[in-house]
């Protein structure tokens, strides 16, 4: 189990929002932390931390006005660091290999792949082919609806009909090198991570997983610990200092 970083970009700034929270329209989200600190700025602190592994979220659609901006601030960030960060938000087959280019170690992709509520095998199968599995993280961000989770896409605002599952999970890491999961219901919350969704995605880990969402103290850290099994790595946003939060970076940057 090891801590992963997280630089979010909103509007061309580093914010922490409430997952949920993010709509398209208007580029509206519930914003826990915004600053004028650059992106560059936060991945720089990593490499000297020399935490690798991290990963940055453009978090804007790349219809945005503010698409641009969000990217720049996103390439500024793989420049200082270059191979130490990966990088998702609008990633495709057109696109993969530019952010490899720019320095990203991975591409995280969720709705190139989930698209329009439904699984494309094929535009997996491209994006394969043009980076190579090893370069690729999948994000299997989800939702609860019932007594189940499904992934979610376009910024988490869509249910696909994909639901989370073993099997799900053994059959697409032959595709990939890593899964990223958000853990959107509680995502930007601080108020607990997400019980039911850590015994499913630590049950026979088909390839490393970082799990988000939730994680507000250094009591619970370790309960998120104890619940993984220490099969999971993790990442905090919001609840760290970095980020207006009580959980001191120094300590997490130092397990």
């Amino acid at each position: 189990m090891k801590f992963r970083p997280c630089i979010d970009i909103h509007n061309g700034k580093v914010k922490q929002i409430v997952g949920g929270s993010l709509k398209d329209e208007g580029n509206q989200a519930v914003t826990n932390f915004s600053t004028e600190q650059s992106a560059a700025g936060y991945a720089q602190l990593y490499k000297k931390d020399d935490l690798e592994g991290g990963h940055i979220i453009l978090l804007n659609s790349r219809d945005s006005a503010y698409f641009e901006a969000t990217r720049q601030q996103a390439l500024s960030a793989l420049s200082v660091y270059p191979g130490g960060m990966q990088i998702g938000g609008g990633i495709t087959e057109d696109n993969a290999a530019d952010y490899i280019e720019a320095g990203a170690s991975h591409v995280i992709v969720t709705s190139y792949v989930f698209s329009r509520g439904e699984f494309h095998q094929e535009n997996l199968e491209k994006l394969v082919k043009r980076i190579g599995k090893e370069r690729l993280v999948l994000d299997l961000s989800c939702r609860k609806k019932g007594e189940a989770y499904y992934i979610v896409t376009d910024r988490w605002q869509k249910f696909t009909d994909v639901k989370l599952s073993q099997k799900v999970l053994a059959d697409l890491s032959g595709y990939c090198d890593e899964f990223l999961v958000h853990a959107v219901d509680v995502e930007g919350k601080a108020a607990g991570f997400d019980r039911d969704l850590v015994r499913i995605l630590k049950e026979e880990v088909p390839c490393p997983i970082t799990y988000a969402g939730g994680i507000g103290s250094l009591e619970e850290l370790k309960e998120f610990e104890r619940e993984s099994e220490g099969k999971l790595d993790f990442t905090i946003g919001s609840a760290l200092d970095l980020f207006g939060g009580d959980i001191p970076y120094r300590t997490i940057a130092n397990l």
